[in-house]
């Protein structure tokens, strides 16, 4: 029989027909990652069944559709959980894994988007990046010779990180920390910034991983570059800072140890709120531990920085320099009479009128709480500056929340039991409520008997009147409170000024018989 040979066009027939499919390939997953990029196409590319066409193509023998395909199905995963667990659930990330190790820099960036993709979205999600081998790939990714793909997988990294402690500990048991300090060394930005960051979110979590990253040696690095010019680095250098001290004073002490400030407080100037804020962040986090440490920051004009950086912030940005002066002030009475001689009371008064948002209310009545419930002396700095009235304001009105209710009444009512500046007292004689007024009305007994210009001023005031006014329930504490008061005075000016007593002197006047 006869046997039909091939011809010479076969050969150009099946190339083209090769050159087609492949066209038609990279046609397809660079139109599905054009599509992806937009937000509005995302539901029509998953209702057409787009992650399980893509898939057979993370293997296909042309790298450069393998590469557009796998940035296709980051873009999906990175839009939302459900199609990252559509990612999950095709089984794609143990192929995306395997194949990190042998491609190309491209190919590898786009693979380590989608891990970053995936990962951002949960724990749970993390858990299974974790759970396909994904945190030692990126691991490696990070001894890469290219910063772009060391870039990615540090940033990939810092998402599985970020969600909690034990992800984070996969992430220092996978060896990262110590590749992560050296990123930090190299000359590009973007890395150094991205290290940075992952750094601070492994650090978050406990005292423990915190440790792992000191131990690395990361405090000297972050600490040598407070001064660089770039903005966008000094924001992440101070966060990590700032996650790695606030876990305990010996952590807190080695960031100081290592000469952080007076550098960082010259940073509250920065023209990058961010900058700033996270400044006064680290400032915050180091203070709250100890009176030394706090010391430490009012000798290198911290305190003052913190006071000017509140008079020229507002909203969000405020809150960790209020909460600052509150934990300085809260240590001893001589560091919180530094805060007022700094006048931070002013200034955490003006935050409390300016500020709307309940929790920053909340804050800064916590903070004059801590100033002024020492000593008489310190009530007074608080007391006239008008304090009292907005703290019994705030607790009292319906529309605080239950915490700035609860933290105005403790604040009020631990700066009431030292006050003795009667002038910032009486006014609340008219509007306290009466868990409230006892303390107040407490506070006249202990004066009153010892000082007879203000037992004076207690009377033409009206004060002495609105005392015999108060309606208290015999034998009650504020009953005492008010019997002490009346001793102060002679009978007949306490019977003067005792409600009904115009109306005695009246009927007397009617019985009276002149002679």
């Amino acid at each position: 029989q006869d046997v039909a040979l091939p011809g010479p066009n076969s050969h150009c027939l099946c190339f083209a027909a090769f050159e087609h499919y492949q066209k038609s390939r990279m046609q397809f997953v660079q139109t599905v990652a054009d599509l992806a990029n937009r937000p509005q196409n995302i539901e029509m590319l998953q209702n057409a069944g787009v992650m399980s066409l893509l898939r057979p193509l993370m293997l296909d023998v042309v790298p450069s559709i393998q590469q557009t395909a796998a940035l296709a199905l980051g873009r999906l995963a990175d839009h939302s959980d459900d199609l990252a667990e559509a990612v999950v659930r095709e089984d794609i990330l143990p192929q995306l894994v395997h194949s990190l190790a042998s491609h190309n820099r491209f190919y590898k960036k786009a693979a380590v988007f989608v891990l970053r993709a995936v990962a951002k979205h949960s724990p749970e999600l993390s858990q299974a990046v974790v759970g396909c081998g994904g945190v030692d790939a990126l691991v490696l990714c990070l001894e890469e010779f290219d910063p772009g793909v060391k870039e990615a997988a540090a940033w990939a990294l810092g998402y599985i990180a970020r969600h909690n402690a034990s992800l984070s500990q996969a992430v220092v048991d996978a060896g990262a920390v110590p590749l992560l300090v050296l990123c930090l060394l190299e000359p590009e930005m973007a890395l150094k910034r991205i290290a940075a960051s992952t750094l601070s979110d492994i650090s978050k979590h406990s005292p423990e991983l915190a440790q792992t990253v000191v131990d690395t040696g990361a405090i000297a690095h972050l600490a040598q570059m407070i001064l660089n010019p770039d903005a966008k680095l000094k924001r992440q250098v101070f966060a990590a800072l700032s996650q790695i001290s606030k876990h305990s004073f010996s952590l807190a002490e080695m960031v100081v140890e290592a000469e952080v400030f007076p550098a960082a407080v010259a940073c509250l100037k920065d023209p990058d709120e961010y900058v700033r804020k996270n400044v006064a962040t680290l400032m915050r986090e180091v203070v709250k531990h100890t009176p030394e440490l706090s010391q430490v920051m009012v000798n290198c004009g911290g305190m003052v920085a913190v006071i000017d950086y509140l008079g020229e912030s507002s909203g969000n940005l405020r809150l960790p320099g209020i909460m600052m002066l509150g934990y300085v002030a809260a240590h001893s009475e001589n560091l919180a009479m530094a805060v007022i001689l700094s006048k931070g009371v002013p200034q955490l008064a003006l935050c409390l009128s300016e500020e709307s948002e309940q929790h920053m209310k909340a804050a800064a009545v916590w903070s004059v709480g801590q100033i002024g419930h020492h000593t008489p002396e310190h009530a007074k700095a608080v007391a006239t500056a008008h304090l009292l009235p907005k703290l019994l304001e705030l607790y009292m009105d319906a529309n605080s929340s239950e915490d700035l209710q609860s933290k105005s009444k403790k604040a009020l009512k631990s700066i009431l039991q030292k006050c003795t500046h009667l002038p910032s007292l009486e006014p609340l004689l008219y509007d306290a409520p009466s868990n409230i007024l006892k303390h107040v009305v407490c506070q006249f007994s202990k004066v009153l008997p010892h000082d007879s210009k203000a037992r004076r001023l207690f009377v033409t005031s009206g004060g002495l009147k609105k005392v015999q006014e108060i309606d208290a329930e015999p034998g009650s504490p504020l009953q005492e409170y008010i019997n002490a008061i009346n001793s102060c005075f002679p009978e007949e000016i306490v019977r003067y000024y005792s409600p009904g007593y115009s109306e005695v002197l009246l009927e007397r006047l009617e019985n009276y018989q002149p002679a």
